[in-house]
């Protein structure tokens, strides 16, 4: 059973471990991006120029946007707009390798920080070095996977490098092909890209390209939005001059929204999504606030790379370790890839094996990090993509038949389909959706077959959606499927005894 570069290039998986590299598959990304920070803190020395090249060229573009005022669509394209590097299979695309990469609302906004409240980006009187996350700190559309795509292609010569040296050593010949690959290295004179010709594993007639483990991180890159809020009060601890200390905090008060009353109506309070309003009008007025924070990010940089460490394991160990070795136990020792039957059934056994893999063996570990849940459907999705590879049915993903996604259809002609969607026991709409959504779905992809599966992360989530379905009638339902996704009462598993 092919799914992994391993298996597709007959190489030993300890031989790519050894090397550095991520052992992707090429059924679907994986849920891991390059850190820029990972480059900026490493010992390595290639790792540290790389980072040094990246800021040169930002600062290139930031002296291009001050020099020209209004950047024109045709230099916003050619200057900060790149295909997202779908072979590295990394991201979280819809279902294969295809993404968007960072577009004209990046370049945009990016264009607008840098001649705008960051034409000072090289000044770093405060921090030890400049970094491109600091752009995502205020406005929209410069998030993680904007970052990690544009500095994926700042960087993808080396990864071209490490691939082909990699493929030349390790890969059989007759798997490898030469590629001209466009937008290698920047001409600061010319002002243009030019190409490199690299020989490189071909699948599909297209290039496939390794990623080495100690660049990537899940989840978050470490100088992020989310993060300065949540460490707004810490940092402002760390400003030396107490006249700006106390400005910040009295600024962050006087920011707060009026606070409302909670459900039960006694008496009234901030909501969550307060403190990011404030922080958000703190760093309006008080930029310099940024650069405590990179600081402070700077200061607890082991952190980060511990941190990556752990969550790029536990994508290794779940995607790559015990999915693997429980898809050779199943092919080797059961029927379940030979079984022929229709949409519904199929699609059934595959979710409860998906159940096993989170309930029975470890697979829950997946959605936690440092013992806190992230409650996101996408992972679960990758989880059930990768366990239809060796089947006959078509599956498409949040297929849209006019009148809204589903997360998969599952078909077999026009005649055979299933619709499989899968929820959040946290979503506040999850009674409605449970009601009415699946129904509706059903008629618009003219089918009567379909399977709810829901996912809860605590008792009191478990609890909820149990009393839905007792209150809808459905609590004995076959495919209405429960996943206990709780770390609280599981003991550590193991995927062969």
């Amino acid at each position: 059973m092919k799914v992994y570069f391993s298996d597709f290039f007959d190489v030993n998986p300890d031989v790519i471990e050894k090397y550095g590299a991520f052992n992707i598959s090429l059924i679907n990304d994986f849920p891991l991006f390059i850190d820029p920070f990972l480059l900026f803190h490493s010992d390595n020395k290639e790792y540290q120029e790389m980072h040094r090249e990246i800021l040169h060229y930002v600062t290139f573009l930031r002296d291009q946007s001050i020099k020209k005022g209004k950047m024109s669509d045709g230099a916003l394209r050619s200057w900060y707009c790149f295909p997202e590097i779908k072979q590295t299979w990394l991201g979280y695309s819809k279902i294969g390798n295809k993404g968007r990469g960072p577009g004209m609302d990046f370049a945009r906004a990016l264009n607008d920080n840098l001649h705008g409240i960051f034409s000072n980006f090289d000044d770093n009187r405060i921090s030890r070095s400049s970094h491109l996350e600091k752009l995502c700190l205020i406005k929209e559309n410069t998030g993680r996977d904007s970052i990690s795509d544009f500095v994926t292609n700042l960087i993808k010569g080396y990864l071209f490098r490490y691939t082909q040296n990699f493929a030349i050593e390790n890969v059989d010949p007759s798997n490898l092909k030469k590629f001209r690959v466009p937008h290698i290295s920047f001409n600061y004179k010319t002002k243009t890209w030019n190409p490199e010709y690299y020989m490189l594993p071909i699948y599909n007639g297209d290039f496939v390209l390794l990623t080495p483990k100690d660049l990537l991180t899940k989840d978050y890159i470490w100088i992020n939005k989310h993060n300065l809020i949540d460490k707004f009060h810490d940092i402002v601890d760390i400003v030396s001059n107490e006249e700006l200390r106390y400005r910040l905090n009295e600024y962050f008060f006087n920011s707060l929204p009026e606070p409302e009353y909670t459900n039960k109506g006694k008496e009234k309070a901030y909501r969550k999504k307060d403190n990011a309003i404030a922080v958000n009008a703190v760093v309006r007025e008080y930029p310099e606030f940024l650069d405590y924070y990179i600081k402070y990010k700077e200061d607890h940089g082991e952190e980060a790379k511990s941190l990556s460490e752990e969550r790029v394991e536990e994508v290794n160990k779940l995607f790559v370790k015990n999915l693997s070795l429980f898809i050779d136990q199943l092919s080797q020792k059961t029927e379940f890839y030979k079984r022929k039957g229709d949409t519904l059934e199929e699609s059934y056994e595959r979710v409860i094996f998906l159940k096993n893999v989170i309930e029975d063996k470890d697979g829950y570990r997946i959605f936690y990090s440092n013992g806190k849940p992230f409650k996101r459907e996408s992972d679960i999705h990758i989880m059930f993509r990768l366990t239809w590879y060796a089947s006959a049915s078509a599956v498409s993903r949040e297929a849209n038949e006019g009148r809204g996604p589903v997360d998969f259809a599952i078909s077999k002609g026009a005649f055979d389909k299933t619709l499989v969607e899968f929820k959040l026991a946290s979503n506040t709409k999850l009674r409605q959706n449970l009601k009415n959504q699946v129904e509706i779905y059903k008629k618009a992809h003219d089918t009567e077959k379909s399977i709810k599966v829901i996912l809860f992360f605590s008792e009191k989530e478990e609890k909820r959606v149990k009393d839905i379905l007792e209150d809808l009638g459905i609590s004995h339902e076959k495919y209405v499927v429960l996943i206990d996704a709780r770390e609280d009462n599981k003991l550590s598993a193991s995927m062969v005894k």
